[in-house]
């Protein structure tokens, strides 16, 4: 039961790095206490954000912070029981938030999303799963038309700065491209460069599989049993690795704390719930509604109707209040039939307060690696990240600088 890596965490980003570290020649085992992607990797939007260079920031204007401080927006919720634990980290998430270091964040983050598409595609071309990709983008819809102008002229900047294409979309496009949505809309911005996933919990369990068909082995286990120097109990007893991988989302401080590390980690939670289309109305592609801050997509297992943000602690009880408040939004949108599921699905995203994500050795153990904390974008970076995980393991040239997500940064 001796291997030369343990992935602990079997998300998009675990399942990818072990890909490529067993693709290396290393004996890898993929550990997780669920099969592999049943946890934050399944209830994503499934969008593969080429155009997300920018990563999300903590509004800095004082009309802003006012609006969501009254906790009735329906793109951002908070539990106010939670915001004394959390306070510390907004308010450094805020310090980094300035439009000056959020520009030096999207060129060190710009880095890692070039290659977001082209990595994915490696990936999904060797698991099968090219009945899971959609091509052609995604779409931000408006219904002012002053909202759908700043956000033009927002994308014209990042077609500038990082060669990133799209399209405007005036209102008679938008219908003849997505007939069902709501003909009041005022047009839509298409991000031509993204693609999209129809069921990013199946995407890794193709990933997965394919990680088993060429020698991996996936074990059910407690991966925050892990010790030095590496041991984790498991279903099949205890194993050991000669390196380790955290590759835990939002539960990989659970580890990195008993290691005796304190990186910032902070969860911002989610929900989303699928729906049968009504009267036989159809979705092309996903559907943000930029002003309201809720997101549809086509999935195969319905219309997936997805939230915001909700700051809360991670193990909190679930308040589904924010899907309940921007479903009758969704519904003038498109003409969502009845639910699929009983009750909504809840996740949460691993945030660091300088929207980078944590990718790189551990700073005080040896054979010990982080590749967690990428927020919104885990779909989008998780082929990328286990390529550069792999990378460093192994000591080949890498395909980004990695030290700008380096864990010894806090």
């Amino acid at each position: 039961m001796k291997y030369d890596v343990l992935v602990l965490g079997a998300g998009i980003v675990g399942a990818s790095t072990a890909i490529h570290l067993q693709r290396r020649g290393l004996t890898t085992v993929l550990i997780d206490r669920e099969a592999p992607g049943r946890e934050t990797s399944f209830g994503n939007a499934g969008l593969i954000q080429r155009e997300g260079m920018y990563p999300y920031a903590f509004p800095r204007h004082f009309g802003a912070l006012l609006h969501y401080a009254r906790n009735r927006s329906t793109d951002v919720r908070y539990h106010p029981s939670a915001l004394p634990g959390i306070a510390s980290f907004l308010a450094r998430y805020w310090h980094h938030s300035a439009p000056h270091r959020h520009a030096r964040i999207a060129r060190q983050y710009s880095t890692l999303i070039e290659h977001c598409v082209t990595e994915h595609k490696t990936l999904i071309s060797l698991a099968g799963a090219d009945d899971l990709l959609r091509e052609g983008g995604w779409l931000k819809v408006f219904h002012q038309r002053a909202a759908l102008d700043a956000a033009h002229l927002e994308a014209e900047r990042w077609q500038r700065e990082y060669d990133v294409p799209f399209e405007r979309l005036e209102a008679t496009q938008l219908q003849r491209d997505e007939p069902s949505l709501s003909a009041t809309l005022a047009g839509a911005i298409r991000h031509t460069a993204s693609n999209s996933i129809r069921d990013p919990g199946e995407l890794v369990t193709r990933y997965a599989q394919y990680f088993t068909s060429i020698g991996g082995r996936i074990i059910r286990g407690d991966a925050t049993t892990l010790s030095p120097h590496w041991c984790v109990q498991t279903t099949e007893g205890e194993i050991e690795g000669r390196h380790a991988v955290v590759a835990m989302g939002p539960w990989s401080d659970k580890i990195t704390k008993a290691l005796g590390y304190r990186l910032p980690l902070m969860v911002k939670r989610g929900y989303h719930r699928h729906f049968r289309p009504d009267s036989g109305a159809s979705l092309n592609q996903p559907v943000l509604d930029a002003e309201s801050g809720f997101l549809i997509a086509p999935m195969r297992q319905g219309i997936r109707l997805t939230t915001g943000v909700e700051l809360a602690l991670r193990d909190a009880p679930r308040t589904p209040a924010q899907l309940a408040a921007v479903e009758p939004l969704a519904r003038r949108l498109f003409p969502l039939g009845t639910p699929v599921e009983p009750t909504p699905w809840m996740g949460c995203r691993p945030c660091t307060p300088d929207m980078l994500p944590i990718i790189g050795p551990a700073p005080g153990h040896r054979d010990l690696w982080f590749a967690f904390g990428h927020a919104h974008h885990g779909l989008t970076l998780g082929p990328v990240t286990g390529r550069l995980i792999a990378e460093m393991l192994t000591g080949t040239p890498t395909l980004v600088d990695p030290s700008p997500f380096r864990a010894d940064r806090f």
